[in-house]
């Protein structure tokens, strides 16, 4: 009788709240108190007086103009032209990520009915406090410890797409150091506002640069075999931090080279360059594992129909040590709709991550540090990607024509180029038993992305008896 009454009191109290008018419940729903924050933590570094972006958002007066821009834009969650740019579906893989300004299902429903139930103000006195900016927030991860300006580049406006190399330049180091952090940032001339044309990333004319660092001898001249790699800038990218424990090496008499570079017309005359901003683990860091760039694609089989979407393109490889991958980033082209990356161990297959693309702002997605994969030797890596060439997809510019691979924004790349990290097999041992510790692992939960965290075979039991077998 106790269970029947309750139940018949919750039905009540449930049905009571669906006969609420939607503007009794959006009372509960004030720009002060509950949209205000959510603006601050994911939207004003770019929404604001002297930001990238076309309008600020810093105010009541400012943002309920757009409100209902605003709910369409959150509402795509994670498909191109959402806001804010961050596209790692929530239903699907490991959900831990560093720096993540995605909104939360109750954030997005938020916005919603505040924007459809008269965007009201609220109280003043619920606000947080006003963010405070200045010059330095352009580099989203701190002030650099090192800035290296790259040489100024003039596009015009009605110029066509340019590959080609930038000039060599020297960083000025003059002592090894472990970089903890790279970020990439594009100056240029061009006002903030709305972009002036519809081309990709049109308030930037760097659409993507591939570089190194190499070491010059007394005589300026490419010391051999001192090469070091850094992860692609493209535009509208996130900087990278990489793993604690594998710090790359920027070198003392070291500069700046590049391997290819695709400069894009934005509709108008515009000169800039790019800044290199370098963090630097303390003094006297060594790193414990080794970092690369993984370059998993498929550039020979690409062949994506014209009106026609849900088309698939695959690519494997085989792991030749044990690894931790550290950033998932896809990179397609204008039609690339989504990516998902996973793991093939055994009869494990997991799916590690899905994320959706739009070709305006490409994003590596870095996985927080105790959810990275920690993957052995022989694991196949398998990234698929999904492509719309159609009319509904904004930023294919003629859908009826027919796509193959090429450097073109208009041609097609199939590429995840995460940031790896690889391990011996001590380490590898060292580093799921980390894992198993720190999020308190029993025998019977579940670890994405650890096919051997909890394998018996690797998860040696200790002999109470102080004997061995």
């Amino acid at each position: 009788m106790r269970i029947s009454a309750l139940m018949n009191k919750s039905l009540l109290l449930a049905f009571s709240a669906m006969a609420l008018s939607p503007a009794i419940q959006a009372q509960e729903v004030t720009f002060h108190k509950d949209i205000e924050p959510i603006l601050q933590r994911s939207c004003q570094t770019c929404h604001r007086p002297g930001g990238v972006a076309p309008m600020a958002l810093t105010n009541y007066d400012e943002v309920a103009p757009y409100a209902g821009l605003i709910e369409y834009k959150t509402g795509l969650r994670d498909r191109a032209g959402a806001m804010p740019p961050w596209y790692a579906e929530k239903e699907i893989g490991i959900q831990h990520f560093k720096s993540d300004p995605s909104l939360s299902d109750a954030e997005i429903a938020a916005i919603s009915t505040w924007a459809r139930s008269g965007t009201p103000e609220g109280n003043v006195a619920d606000a947080p406090a006003p963010l405070s900016f200045d010059d330095t927030t352009k580099w989203k991860l701190g002030e650099p410890d090192l800035i290296v300006n790259l040489e100024d580049f003039t596009m015009a406006g009605d110029r066509p797409d340019w590959w080609g190399e930038l000039p060599s330049v020297k960083t000025g180091l003059k002592e090894d150091r472990y970089v903890k952090s790279i970020e990439v940032v594009e100056v240029n001339d061009v006002s903030t506002g709305p972009a002036a044309s519809d081309t990709v990333g049109g308030l930037f004319i760097f659409h993507h640069m591939i570089w190194r660092t190499e070491v010059l001898d007394e005589n300026d001249t490419v010391v051999q075999g001192e090469s070091v790699s850094w992860p692609v800038h493209e535009v509208g990218r996130n900087g990278d931090v990489f793993d604690p424990d594998a710090g790359p090496l920027l070198k003392a008499n070291s500069a700046f080279f590049t391997d290819s570079v695709h400069m894009h017309s934005n509709g108008r005359d515009t000169v800039g360059h790019l800044q290199l901003g370098f963090t630097f683990h303390p003094k006297g860091y060594e790193p414990k594992y080794k970092t690369g760039i993984s370059i998993l694609g498929n550039g020979v089989d690409i062949s994506v129909e014209g009106d026609a979407k849900d088309q698939e393109l695959h690519a494997y490889t085989v792991l030749t040590e044990n690894t931790k991958v550290i950033t998932f980033e896809p990179h397609l082209h204008a039609p690339g709709e989504r990516m998902c990356l996973e793991a093939i161990w055994g009869y494990s297959v997991e799916t590690l991550s899905c994320v959706g693309y739009d070709h305006n702002w490409v994003r590596g997605y870095p996985f927080a540090d105790n959810y990275t994969p920690l993957l052995p030797k022989g694991t196949i890596m398998h990234i698929t990607g999904y492509f719309d060439n159609t009319t509904a997809n904004p930023n294919v510019p003629d859908a009826r024509n027919w796509q193959g691979s090429g450097n073109r924004s208009v041609t097609n790349m199939f590429i995840d180029l995460g940031i790896r990290v690889t391990m011996t097999d001590e380490q590898f041992q060292e580093e799921m038993e980390k894992r198993r510790t720190v999020l308190n692992l029993g025998p019977n939960d579940h670890v994405i992305g650890c096919p051997l965290c909890l394998a018996p075979l690797v998860w040696p039991i200790a002999d109470s008896s102080g004997g061995s077998e």
